[in-house]
């Protein structure tokens, strides 16, 4: 919090000097390390592709996009079937969670996929690979969600209890309100993860930033002109995503 407060309080010119100082530093080492290697660029072997680059990271924007949405649909129902009182469904929840979370995302695409999906007669990889992002994310969504609903204290919610609120107003008006200010650090670096985890949905075959990066790379046999935009497509996408979430996070921040 002092930080954040220091940070503040620093003069413009202090911050926007600083801000320079440190990413010219880091731009610095970059440069030296490639001029010691002494690659010789092929930007305009890369350049000619650059409609793939354009498609792919529009497809990565979209299966993104939904994903996010999904998952934290997702991670709300599991995080109350992790505290409702019927045990059957609260062991679905906590085997669903333990079990996405303790195996690779790149083992539950190939199982969706190649196993889940082909017996169900589902052959559309977009939609697969969506929903296997969802389901993964959502996992770690619900924890996060739950360590903010249970981060409540228990006098509060006796208290909800005490003046008639049913469950969902007390859910609405008490405790989402309160845990939504721990859950956005962690959900802003869930999110991001997210959008850089739908680059393994290259290994199913969708098109999308990685995919077609990769296509690009074997055509020109220019991997660091192929993989750098490619890294600043994935940087595009979660800047924002992380910039918004600390906004949001000062907006709803209070002194306890």
């Amino acid at each position: 919090m002092a930080r954040d407060s220091n940070e503040r309080e620093a003069p413009f010119w202090w911050r926007a000097g600083s801000f320079l100082l440190a990413l010219g530093s880091l731009a610095g080492v970059f440069t030296f390390a490639f001029a010691a290697m002494g690659h010789r660029w092929n930007w305009a072997g890369v350049w000619k592709y650059r409609d793939l680059y354009a498609h792919g990271w529009l497809v990565t924007v979209g299966l993104s996009a939904i994903s996010l949405i999904m998952s934290c649909v997702i991670g709300v129902i599991i995080a109350l079937l992790r505290r409702t009182p019927w045990l059957p469904l609260r062991y679905v929840a906590r085997i669903y969670v333990e079990v996405i979370r303790g195996t690779p995302l790149l083992v539950q695409i190939l199982i969706f996929f190649y196993v889940v999906a082909h017996s169900f007669g589902i052959e559309n990889r977009y939609f697969v690979g969506v929903m296997t992002l969802s389901v993964f994310s959502g996992a770690y969504i619900s924890e996060v969600i739950r360590a903010g609903i249970e981060g409540i204290g228990k006098s509060q919610l006796d208290s909800a209890r005490a003046i008639g609120l049913t469950t969902a107003q007390t859910y609405g008006y008490v405790i989402f309100p309160q845990a939504i200010r721990q859950i956005l650090p962690p959900l802003a670096g869930q999110f991001a993860s997210l959008i850089k985890d739908s680059s393994l949905l290259s290994i199913i075959g969708i098109s999308d930033l990685t995919l077609n990066a990769q296509d690009i790379a074997s055509y020109s046999y220019a991997n660091f002109e192929t993989y750098l935009p490619l890294a600043a497509g994935y940087l595009l996408l979660t800047l924002p995503i992380s910039l918004w979430t600390q906004s949001l996070e000062r907006r709803n921040r209070f002194e306890t």
